[in-house]
């Protein structure tokens, strides 16, 4: 995309105001449409009509609409999946149990309603309806650490590897139930019309979910365990 001198004027212009202030309204703006349209439906003229900014800043800032909405994504991702507190407490010093259940809470908080919870719903639904090769970039740029470290930890409590197919499952059933409250949340509410999502309600969702699947987890490990002494095979 060729910037003409007036668009680079404009650009100058909007740096002297602030380009984090311009980013942040550009990210904001995109965040909106791309949640209501979709990636495929959504022009860079609808996200600058919205965020009163000239179209040659997306290029500028982004390089180019893909590039946005691997940020939008980026952000979204980040802040209403309550990254940081997940990354804590996969740091914490305590045992596999407790600190998988301060996963659970962390991640669960992330769904209190609001713009960024209901804005990562949307988007993630217009993936699933069309997928974008940015999904993928972004799960190995935001998810897939923080996986590797759930199969590390599954894995310790089953006794099992980590990429062992018994622990993917194990891991893929503990995120299940979380996601089913990110992304059903409108089928759920219509079968549970006391589901507010309010914080309280969030943490005892997580603890029982905590609950529900660490009882499966510790009987796993006992069982695999008392295999591994009766066969005499490492376990």
């Amino acid at each position: 995309m060729t910037i003409s001198s007036n668009a680079k004027r404009r650009i100058r212009l909007a740096d002297k105001r602030g380009p984090d202030a311009t980013r942040a309204k550009l990210l904001r703006a995109a965040g909106r449409m791309f949640a209501q349209r979709g990636f495929q439906a959504t022009t860079v003229r609808d996200i600058c009509s919205r965020a009163g900014a000239n179209v040659a800043l997306v290029n500028y800032y982004f390089g180019g609409k893909k590039g946005l909405y691997m940020a939008v994504l980026h952000q979204l991702m980040a802040q209403s999946a309550h990254l940081e507190e997940v990354r804590g407490a996969l740091n914490r010093d305590a045992s596999p149990e407790d600190i998988l259940g301060s996963v659970i809470k962390a991640r669960l908080r992330g769904l209190c309603p609001g713009v960024l919870a209901d804005e990562q719903s949307r988007i993630m639904m217009h993936e699933l309806a069309q997928p974008t090769p940015a999904l993928t970039r972004v799960i190995n740029d935001i998810s897939r650490p923080i996986y590797e470290k759930l199969l590390e930890l599954v894995g310790g409590i089953i006794g099992r590897r980590p990429h062992d197919e018994k622990t993917r499952l194990c891991v893929h059933s503990v995120m299940g139930q979380m996601i089913v409250y990110a992304l059903a949340r409108p089928f759920l509410v219509r079968l549970w019309p006391e589901l507010k999502m309010t914080p309280a309600q969030l943490d005892t969702i997580a603890g029982h979910i905590a609950d529900f699947s660490l009882a499966y987890l510790k009987q796993e490990g006992i069982r695999r365990r008392k295999a591994a002494e009766e066969t005499g095979v490492p376990k």
